[in-house]
Parts: structure tokens; sequence; C-alpha cells
């Protein structure tokens, strides 16, 4: 990509990412003027800002770039193109290291294990995933390992679910199984912010090893790369990123699966380069998505993990036409 392509995309996606944030901010069932922003201790409407809107924003912000960026390079290592915390089962084992801690009602006095075993599950996920596809990088062989994780985590999630304690338990993990950014606070902020931060930290470190990983892994070798510790990498910065957002917000589905296809055309086949517009473009999505769906017109707001699965689950269908075709 050159130079001036770059800055234009980056200058797009900042903007559209200031744009939905204020959009973010005002919008909603109860809509905030500008006037509110300037009365803080007179306009009660303040009270939502600080409580609500803001920590919904912010969540939204970084569990969007989280998901981007870890679909990136989940894509560039397995050189994959259906590579996604969601499709592979990570993010459905983050969740039931989640689910766990809620079955348990150890969240209640320690609300700092719930992210603890979602990054648990979320690590585990990553490295079992490796394991079982080991060197190859087959299409199938991927959604294979995938669906195994994702078959494994869903039953433990159902046993919880028919074993679980009390009516307030079922109906916690049942509304926090579908993903939302509704009724979020500043300490899921506190909590979630630094773990995703590492995550995208420890992911953008395996860069310079991605691109060189489209020429093999005897080609990266021959260039220096260390592919165990890349391996390593990757699996605690897409454990972290994706367990500590699915921790915050529950599963949303496909952003990771989505956004670096829509990237690719624009920055090209260098997976290192995908990962910071993949992860602006995923924060604009999920912005997106949060502001439509409490913007419908419905009694109780559609969750946001279930609009995303409406929009992804065609896009993934469509995807695996497109793959199809160019095997066959």
């Amino acid at each position: 990509m050159r130079s001036i392509s770059a800055r234009f995309l980056y200058s797009a996606l900042l903007f559209a990412l200031v744009t939905l944030s204020c959009a973010s901010l005002i919008a909603g069932k109860v809509w905030v003027p500008w006037s509110a922003w300037f009365a803080v201790n007179d306009d009660p409407l303040w009270v939502i800002i600080l409580e609500l809107r803001i920590p919904r924003t912010i969540l939204g912000v970084a569990v969007g770039f989280a998901l981007g960026v870890s679909g990136a390079a989940l894509q560039g290592y397995t050189r994959n193109p259906l590579a996604d915390p969601g499709v592979l089962g990570v993010s459905a084992l983050a969740a039931l290291g989640a689910v766990m801690t809620l079955f348990f009602g150890v969240t209640i006095s320690s609300p700092w294990l719930l992210p603890l075993g979602a990054m648990t599950g979320a690590i585990g996920g990553v490295a079992v995933l490796l394991l079982l596809a080991g060197a190859t990088s087959s299409v199938l062989t991927f959604i294979l390992a995938g669906a195994i994780l994702n078959t494994v985590a869903s039953a433990g999630v159902a046993l919880a679910l028919s074993l679980s304690p009390n009516p307030w338990a079922l109906n916690e993990i049942v509304n926090w199984l579908m993903g939302s950014l509704v009724d979020r606070s500043n300490s899921d902020v506190f909590i979630s912010i630094p773990l995703i931060a590492l995550g995208c930290g420890l992911l953008m470190m395996t860069a310079r090893a991605l691109d060189a990983l489209t020429l093999g892994d005897m080609g990266a070798r021959s260039l220096g790369v260390n592919l165990a510790a890349t391996r390593l990498l990757l699996a605690l910065g897409v454990g972290l990123a994706t367990g500590a957002s699915v921790a915050a917000t529950g599963v949303i589905g496909f952003v990771g699966l989505v956004t670096p296809h829509l990237m690719r055309p624009l920055v090209g086949a260098r997976p290192g380069a995908l990962l910071i517009p993949s992860g602006l473009a995923g924060t604009v999505l999920v912005l997106a998505a949060d502001i439509i769906v409490r913007l419908m017109p419905s009694v109780v707001e559609i969750k946001l993990g279930v609009a995303m699965a409406v929009l992804g689950g065609p896009f993934f269908l469509g995807l695996l036409l497109v793959l199809r075709r160019r095997l066959g």
C-alpha cells in the first residue's frame, strides 16, 4: 500500500471512529443533546453520559479493536482466510471459562475471576487449536479443529446451563452469552482495557513474523523468525485480547472474520500491515452495530452478539462459496 493510500485509509477510519464514538454517546432510547454536555451539575442526563454511555463507547472501541486484530493475526499466521476467534472456537472456550465462574458464583466476591476464567479458556483454545491443526495450512484442517473446540465448549456451556443452581444464575449466563454492551460500568472498563491493550500489544509484535510466514515455515526460519516464540506471542495475545473482550461483553462473533477481508483489498497481501487497519475497522463495525441495535424500535434491545451473527452468517457463507469455487 502506497504511503498516500495508507494516510487516506487511516484518516478515513479514524474519522469514522470519532464520528461513531460521538454518535454512541448521544444516541439511544434516551437521546442526550449537546447542551447536556455543558451542564454537568445541572442536567440529570449527565448521569446517563457518565455511568452508561462513556463506558459503553469505550468498551465498544476496545472490543472491536481486539477482535479485529485477533482475527487478522490468526488469518496471517494460519494463512487461512476463515480463521477467526469465533469460527475457530477460541471465543467459545473463553465463554466456557467465564461461564464456569458465573456457574460457581465466585464473581460475586472476586469480580476479577471472570476475566481470568475467560482468558484461561481463550489461551487454552488457541494452544489446542494450533496443536490439533499442526503445521498444515489446510482450510479444512483448521475448520475441523475449530468445530471440535466449538463442540466441546458448547457442550460445557450446555452442561452448566442444565445444572444451574438457581434461575438467577441461569438467566445471567444466557443473557451474557448473547453478547451485549448494555449496562456496562466503569469497573468493566478498568478491568478489561489493560488486558486488551496488553494482548493487542503482543499481537503487534508478531507483525514481522506474519509477513515472513507468507514464504512458508522454512522461508520464515531462513529470515530469522523464531516460530515457537511467534506461536507463544500469538496464543497469549489472542487469549488476552479475546478473553478480556468476552469477559466484558459476552460473545460477539464474526468481527475478526469480516474486518480483515474488508481491509485486505485496501492494504495488500502483507499480514503484518493488516493488523491495525483491521482493528480500526473492528471498532467502526462494533460501534455502528451497537448504535443500530439501540435505535431499533423494539421493547427489549436486541443483543449485539445476535446482530453480529445476522451480519456475519451470510458473509461467512459467501466466503465459503468463493473458496469452494477457487478450490474447485
